[in-house]
């Protein structure tokens, strides 16, 4: 994803403009993975391989969410950790 688009991401579920960026993984401009995080709602939605998957709960893969969150517990704040996602670590 590119840092730019930050500009013009908004949270799916409240609209919440602008969102918190987490980088885990970044090449120049890029954020190659990472997290969005909404301070309205508490909802995180992760950057994987370049794309913001911005879903509502009813439409996010939990497997992945929980496996988004393990893989990257060292590098994600707590508030990602323990309150960003319906399901949590």
């Amino acid at each position: 994803m590119k840092k730019k688009m930050m500009e013009i991401l908004v949270c799916p579920i409240d609209k919440h403009f602008p969102l918190e960026i987490f980088e885990a993984k970044t090449k120049d401009d890029l954020v190659i993975e990472g997290a969005l995080f909404c301070v309205d709602c508490s909802r995180f939605y992760p950057i994987l391989e370049e794309i913001p998957i911005l879903l509502p709960d009813e439409l996010r893969d939990k497997k992945l969410d929980i496996n988004f969150l393990k893989n990257n517990q060292d590098k994600l704040p707590e508030k990602i950790l323990k309150q960003g996602s319906p399901w949590h670590l």
